[in-house]
């Protein structure tokens, strides 16, 4: 393979030693083993359009990799694929200041692009947790959520154009960053959150905006999900919510307990609400304690702290973003999922029901993004049972679990795609019509069957 391959990457760019094999023909999940037979770096579209011709002729398959922080091995080489890695097409191309957009390869880390918009006055704002390594054309092609979806939007919604090589070897230029374009289907949108199945998107365009103004970091004890959906109504209609996360005691036992740390009010509470707001301009000193004030009156939350500094703010953010830290040594497995903000409280008793009388040995932790409807469940491996046992029960709690998703109409994955973790229970979120379609579109674009195969659905 590598001789065929000479004429298209140097040996710099080109790797199929075990080592590295292991290292990019996967992703953060843990329960598949990868099998790629190479590793290749493009550096321009033009490559990478050369190299799915390639493919095409050699009958070889292609799995793009950026920075492999997903969770539903939508990145893992299976089958002999060849791993093609985004890292060396990392140049940030363009900046037009009157657009207020940015033109990018698609292997640019997420926060070289946040520094990027920061130094030049302005605020790219789609953030998670894995924002210093994940790549702008992962993030692109899973239609990358996070923290600040309430306010934001999605990765979708901060995209102005596409470049994109396709199955067949046709480069896409989509939408010409343009904010009204009204000639028909928007292929750019449809690349978007593909998992690499139709095209390998080569670069983008992103839009900016201003800078947040002052913002103040809250966290709050309540005792349930409705009061916390409460909080949430309350809130949004007298602050500029950037997000309204949510904890379980569990979740916070286990963050404690890794840092050592101390409770944040003195006192067990079931539940934590840990939201961001921006204060309007030349708002009064008290103006967010006085809004907090109407709730603790109503007594939907027993106890709160406002950040002071910036340093506070980290502070308090760092119990919810360490969870998954904190949880990793238990071997969690994991599922993101979505229902209507309405149907969080009912949804998550029903599940809760469901598994603890099913699996009474498993602890379950909860959090998440609930102002945008999207919930983490974590399953922690009991020390009585083998990392296989564990998995093969957990695929069993799935069936529970979507069943309840499907029952609410929610989303099997919210924003960590489909991939292969998922893809048995894709039914549970789309109809057969629409799966017969979505696999119609993956026949045209890629009528090979090159581009990520296996992922999302089997053909």
């Amino acid at each position: 393979m590598k001789s065929r391959l000479a004429a298209l990457f140097p040996d710099s760019d080109y790797l199929d030693d075990e080592d590295s094999l292991a290292i990019y023909s996967k992703d953060w999940t843990t329960y598949f083993k990868p099998n790629a037979q190479a590793v290749v770096f493009p550096r321009e579209t033009k490559q990478v359009k050369a190299l799915v011709d390639f493919a095409r002729k050699e009958k070889v398959a292609l799995v793009p990799s950026g920075g492999r922080t997903g969770l539903s091995g939508g990145a893992v080489a299976l089958n002999g694929e060849i791993v093609v890695s985004f890292e060396k097409m990392a140049k940030i191309i363009d900046f037009n200041e009157l657009d207020l957009i940015v033109r990018v390869q698609s292997g640019v880390i997420t926060d070289q692009l946040k520094e990027f918009a920061a130094e030049k006055g302005y605020f790219y704002p789609v953030a998670f947790s894995s924002s210093g390594s994940s790549q702008i054309g992962g993030n692109l092609a899973t239609n990358a959520g996070g923290i600040n979806v309430l306010r934001y939007g999605l990765t979708r919604n901060w995209v102005a154009g596409l470049e994109a090589v396709t199955g067949k070897g046709e480069i896409l230029k989509l939408n010409h960053a343009l904010t009204k374009n009204a000639t028909g289907y928007d292929l750019r949108h449809l690349m978007i959150g593909s998992e690499g199945t139709l095209g390998l998107i080569t670069e983008a365009e992103l839009r900016l905006t201003r800078q947040p103004l002052e913002t103040k970091t809250v966290l709050l004890a309540v005792s349930s999900w409705a009061d916390a959906m409460k909080v949430f109504v309350k809130l949004r209609k007298e602050l500029e919510l950037q997000a309204f996360e949510i904890f379980d005691r569990k979740a916070l036992d286990k963050v404690l307990a890794r840092a050592k740390g101390e409770e944040p009010f003195g006192q067990s509470h079931p539940l934590h609400v840990i939201l961001e707001a921006e204060l309007p301009p030349f708002t009064p000193s008290d103006f967010l304690e006085n809004i907090l004030g109407k709730i603790f009156d109503d007594e939907l939350a027993q106890d709160g702290v406002v950040s002071q500094n910036s340093t506070q703010a980290r502070e308090l953010w760092s119990l919810r973003e360490n969870i998954s830290e904190s949880i990793a040594p238990f071997k969690p497995y994991k599922n993101d999922i979505s229902v209507r903000t309405s149907k969080i409280p009912e949804f998550v008793k029903a599940l809760e029901t469901e598994v603890s009388k099913a699996y009474p040995d498993f602890e379950v932790l909860w959090f998440g993004h609930v102002g945008d409807g999207n919930l983490h469940l974590n399953i922690l491996k009991p020390d009585s049972l083998s990392i296989e046992e564990f998995v093969r029960k957990c695929r069993q709690v799935d069936s529970l679990l979507f069943t309840c998703v499907q029952k609410f109409e929610g989303s099997i994955s919210a924003e960590h795609g489909v991939g292969l973790t998922k893809k048995d229970f894709l039914k549970f979120t789309r109809s057969p019509e629409e799966i017969a379609i979505l696999k119609e579109l993956k026949k045209l674009f890629d009528p090979d069957q090159i581009l990520n195969p296996g992922k999302i659905f089997d053909l």
